[in-house]
């Protein structure tokens, strides 16, 4: 399309030609553009160009929002205009260079156990559907109580619902291995030796059914299911292990010697010494957040729900990813969930009071889309598009989350997945919880959209904030 096409243009004229972009990639909502020097990039041109719903500079890339669908035809018409494309992935790797030792341990972080979340989402869905099966009230549409449920059904249902769990350690061994330059396939057999039903089962020892093995006398030697900490370290340590030996033994030689003193060595030390320590640890940050969550009246909620989508713009909401795995591993439940759901629902609340409010068909066609894709878990559009972009808007999203979170913390609502939030994460309380979980986040939303038309927005302000750009 010639639109496209005119787009495309003016995206590279504006971040400053194509002399200084080196590549661009995208993913399935925004424009990723590396450049050689960022002070070149015309903000606000970027943002006046048609279909843009917004654009920051983040993890060394400037990225450009603009939606589903949309963003493929424009990468497509800026490779066609001779700018060099790269895979996401690339990307990535360059921009892994850039930025503090602290921003770089959490890009590594998040490159860890993103790609797992895909399988703990649909384990979390499984249980999502089984709870809402498993109701009387249900089971009364079949003639049954759930003291007449076929015993192959349950069996069948805690094959969806615990596989994922029980060898989380190998999920978690194979994805460090990848991200730390690793072989995957020895990280993946060294996290299913962790969870060998050779040893002791650590859930039956942590019910005490089961006593742990003893070596040394003092040294406790168990399972991991469920387990993340012992399988990341000792998948950093793996990593740096091969290649530390890879390096040293001849190439004839390298695919017998390498995989098996690899793996010998650090299936010894994490069972016997990064397992016990880290094992010990990971139970005390779990204690710790189970602690937070807890803080009575609500009060947890409050400050979660009102603080996380300033994290989520810090962009490093990704190290609270493990935090949930733990809570499922351990629990088989999620209490973060519905807290941090609340903080998005309340920032589509925020645009959608900005979108009615403005008489700007631009920033209407903008800020009513971007609402409606909060709504569905993305906030990027909302918060860059609109929301951060007038300052007041933001504040009362952040407000919303603080009053949604306080009640999902008092009604104590646990979702039994991750990642998924608003509408989709729906699908996470329907073992009871369902009415209460949209109770909360409407009145999220409500708290947001009131304190945006009342105080939060003006299109008075639009051209004040415009007038400074």
């Amino acid at each position: 399309m010639a639109e496209n096409r005119e787009i495309a243009q003016k995206i590279i004229d504006a971040v400053g030609g194509r002399d200084n972009i080196a590549s661009v990639a995208h993913c399935a909502t925004r424009l990723r553009v590396m450049v050689h020097d960022k002070e070149k990039i015309d903000q606000k041109r970027v943002e006046e160009a048609d279909k843009v719903k917004g654009a920051f500079f983040n993890s060394g890339q400037y990225q450009i929002i603009f939606g589903t669908g949309t963003v493929n035809r424009i990468y497509e018409e800026v490779i066609g205009l001779g700018i060099e494309g790269s895979t996401k992935s690339e990307q990535k790797k360059e921009a892994a260079k850039s930025g503090s030792w602290m921003q770089r341990a959490i890009r590594s972080f998040g490159d860890v156990f993103v790609p797992i979340i895909p399988a703990l989402v649909a384990t979390g869905l499984f249980m999502g559907v089984r709870g809402l099966v498993m109701q009387e009230q249900i089971l009364k549409l079949f003639g049954l109580t759930p003291d007449h449920v076929p015993q192959n059904f349950l069996l069948f249902t805690e094959i969806l619902t615990d596989t994922a769990f029980v060898f989380l350690p190998a999920l978690v061994a194979w994805s460090t291995f990848r991200v730390f330059g690793g072989s995957p396939i020895i990280g993946l057999v060294l996290g299913l030796m962790l969870v060998s039903p050779s040893l002791p089962n650590a859930w039956g020892v942590a019910g005490g059914e089961v006593k742990p093995l003893m070596f040394m006398g003092f040294i406790p030697v168990v399972g991991y299911q469920g387990s993340v900490l012992p399988a990341f370290i000792a998948g950093i340590l793996g990593a740096k292990v091969e290649r530390f030996i890879r390096k040293r033994v001849p190439e004839a030689l390298d695919l017998i010697i390498t995989p098996f003193l690899t793996l010998l060595i650090m299936i010894t030390l994490a069972l016997f010494l990064i397992g016990p320590i880290f094992h010990g640890l990971e139970n005390y940050i779990l204690s710790g957040t189970i602690a937070v969550l807890n803080i009575p009246f609500g009060i947890s909620g409050l400050i979660i729900g009102g603080l996380n989508q300033l994290i989520v713009i810090t962009g490093v909401h990704h190290i609270f990813n493990m935090l949930e795995i733990q809570l499922l591993g351990k629990y088989g439940f999620n209490p973060y969930n519905a807290i941090v759901t609340c903080s998005v629902a309340a920032q589509g609340g925020a645009a959608l009071a900005v979108g009615l409010k403005t008489k700007s068909k631009k920033l209407k066609a903008l800020a009513l889309p971007s609402s409606f894709s909060a709504l569905l878990g993305i906030t990027e559009p909302a918060i860059f598009g609109v929301n951060l972009r007038y300052g007041k808007p933001f504040i009362a999203g952040m407000a919303g989350g603080a009053v949604g979170g306080f009640l999902a913390s008092l009604f104590g609502l646990k979702a039994t997945g991750m990642s998924i939030t608003v509408i989709p994460g729906a699908l996470l309380y329907l073992n009871g919880q369902i009415l209460l979980y949209l109770l909360v986040n409407l009145v999220a939303i409500a708290v947001a959209f009131v304190l945006t038309w009342m105080f939060g927005y003006s299109d008075k302000l639009k051209e004040d904030v415009e007038a400074k750009d």
